[in-house]
């Protein structure tokens, strides 16, 4: 796969070719022909940013360039709009045409088409030209599924993302966690609720995830609340148990996964020994354990990019089995703030980035 790239559309608006698009917007609408769904949209020069780089924090999302005149382009976007409304909401899949948005296609590098990128954490992470047999653009996809499966994209976040035309509030979640259970029991970070845990005398209750409602109330399910009351009093393996039988039901469930990677991170951070963690990470940086340790400490005071910076350094600095040890921790610690938080989206394309 080719070396991801950065992304970001800016500068003037072709008010021409805005206007020629939303003219043929009009008249698939009329006819019915147009192909959007929920998991199909055009995407223009002025809405890639919040279209297709915001949303690919949250899904991957493939764009399609082509033109009216492209013959094959008309072969390939029927089986590309096929697969992403199949496969509704994995991954979503953006339309330009490079004929009404010129300055896009400029900034993209189309020198033919139809030209196929896929952008995951706001990087381009692959790409083809040409109409390809379904059957290949199928495997091409199931790549890009892969790749956001390395950088932690959960596969319920990518089903959940924001049907076209949502995406405008808070830039469709280039950080803020959405209105779906997804957000968690919302009102703070989930790392605000751990900072000064590892401080605090055994025994003592350590905070609240997040939020203030008890979790009942927020989602229908007596085992939140039991796992509430259970970290309220301090007795993490109670909470640890009925956040686990939550998954056993609902292994994807994007709340109870969250608690209970906050629960680990605090069983984790109260057995160490602040001053020796922080110590050793900074007498042995190619240590993986000493930097997984400390990113612990880092995460649970606050310190939450600073955590995501260290392991990703870490990984650049090791190899083989650690290396995937330092990346799994990450995308472990990832699970404790909400999916859409903009230092996990920050995070997550870094890390993208450096593998591939």
């Amino acid at each position: 796969m080719q070396q991801p790239r950065n992304f970001s559309m800016t500068g003037a608006v072709d008010l021409g070719a805005r206007q020629a698009a939303a003219k043929r917007r009009q008249q698939a609408a009329e006819t019915g022909t147009g192909g959007e769904s929920a998991f199909v949209f055009e995407v223009t020069e002025a809405t890639f940013n919040t279209d297709v780089v915001a949303r690919s924090q949250a899904a991957p999302v493939i764009v399609d360039l082509w033109a009216e005149w492209c013959e094959p382009c008309k072969q390939l976007g029927p089986v590309l709009e096929k697969l992403a409304n199949e496969a509704a909401g994995d991954w979503l899949l953006a339309k330009v045409d490079v004929d009404a948005n010129p300055q896009l296609s400029a900034a993209l590098q189309v020198q033919s088409i139809p030209m196929v990128v896929a952008v995951v954490g706001g990087q381009i992470v692959d790409g083809f030209l040409g109409a390809l047999p379904e059957a290949q653009v199928r495997q091409w996809i199931s790549q890009i599924l892969q790749v956001a499966d390395q950088v932690g994209m959960p596969a319920r976040v990518r089903a959940e993302a924001p049907a076209a035309g949502q995406a405008g509030a808070g830039q469709a979640g280039a950080g803020q966690a959405g209105g779906s259970l997804a957000g968690g029991a919302q009102g703070g970070s989930a790392a605000a609720g751990l900072t000064g845990v590892p401080g605090s005398e055994r025994g003592a209750a350590p905070a609240r995830p997040a939020g203030t409602a008890g979790p009942a109330e927020l989602l229908g399910d007596p085992r939140f609340d039991a796992a509430q009351q259970a970290m309220d009093s301090g007795d993490l393996d109670a909470a640890a148990t009925a956040l686990g039988q939550v998954l056993a039901d609902s292994p994807e469930h994007p709340v109870a996964k969250a608690w209970l990677a906050q629960v680990d991170l605090i069983r984790r951070v109260t057995s160490y020994d602040r001053a020796k963690v922080r110590r050793a990470a900074q007498e042995h940086p190619d240590d993986p354990d000493a930097q997984i340790q400390a990113a612990d400490v880092d995460l649970a005071t606050g310190q939450i990019e600073a955590s995501f910076d260290r392991l990703l350094g870490a990984f650049q600095r090791t190899a083989g089995e650690d290396r995937n040890r330092v990346r799994l921790h990450l995308i472990g610690l990832f699970e404790v703030l909400p999916p859409r938080d903009p230092r996990v989206a920050k995070a997550r394309a870094r890390l993208s980035s450096l593998l591939f």
